[in-house]
């Protein structure tokens, strides 16, 4: 069973360290050292990717607020002191990886970077960040699946006060947080031990490759959630990550048939 000891890390006076902004930390950190240790693998500057990865990060904070905010807009709209309390929780990934894209694009090319080289950095090491940094719903008591009964293998008990308005006597539920953060942290062993090096001839098919598979997991996982945002009548992170799919399946193809026309054409 799994249960939040609370959001709250330490306080020092007035100062309040809090679980969810030390795992997005953690989550960044730990993707900025694997971005350095592939940046070398592949010849690259790995201080200039890390300091892309520092500008992708901001980017994907801002990203991931201002999707959220836009889509939960009859909520903010009515509370807006509180669009700026990202310790509060409350972000897309969706959102993250948009603005992340945006950011990192910008850096890469004002600096004059292998911009797809370089999306294939990101795509690989955001999984990780994102496997850390799903921990953050953990302790925010946020982010969880449908109810299960007591004897359910793997369950996560919700405190009164953050239960959903039809589940106020229901103790335990999908710990769909642990879920995908496995997911993700999959993903990105494939991808860092298996994939990479192979597709680095390739520029684009490794972050295209991580965008199908963030997609997948999510399409699969989404549905257990109590707390998804709807959009046209459908949880909204489930149509943007059908979107996803067909756009990466779609730019893995046009890339393959890129490569292999120029294969040939060198032949």
């Amino acid at each position: 069973m799994f249960q939040s000891p609370g959001a709250i890390l330490v306080k020092l006076g007035p100062l309040t360290i809090r679980w969810y902004g030390l795992m997005i930390a953690l989550g960044f950190l730990s993707a900025a050292h694997a971005a350095s240790r592939l940046a070398r693998r592949w010849g690259l500057d790995p201080d200039r990717v890390v300091n892309m990865a520092l500008v992708a990060f901001i980017g994907g904070i801002l990203g991931a607020r201002l999707y959220f905010v836009a889509l939960s807009w009859d909520y903010f709209s009515v509370h807006p002191e509180e669009i700026i309390a990202i310790w509060k929780g409350g972000g897309s990934i969706h959102g993250g990886v948009i603005g992340g894209l945006v950011a990192g694009s910008i850096y890469c090319r004002m600096n004059r970077m292998p911009l797809l080289t370089c999306w294939d950095i990101g795509g690989v090491v955001t999984a990780l960040g994102q496997a850390i940094g799903r921990w953050g719903n953990f302790f925010n008591s946020e982010a969880f699946g449908r109810p299960v009964p007591p004897d359910f293998p793997l369950k996560l008990f919700i405190p009164p006060e953050a239960r959903p308005a039809s589940y106020e006597n229901v103790d335990y539920f999908h710990p769909t947080f642990l879920y995908e953060s496995i997911w993700d942290l999959t993903v990105f062993a494939v991808l860092y031990f298996v994939v990479a090096d192979k597709l680095k001839p390739f520029p684009g098919m490794c972050f295209l490759l991580y965008l199908a598979s963030y997609s997948v997991g999510r399409l699969l996982i989404e549905p257990l959630r109590t707390d998804s945002i709807f959009m046209f009548g459908m949880p909204a992170p489930i149509i943007v990550s059908a979107l996803s799919l067909v756009v990466a399946v779609i730019g893995m193809l046009i890339l393959y048939l890129k490569y292999q026309s120029a294969s040939q054409a060198r032949s």
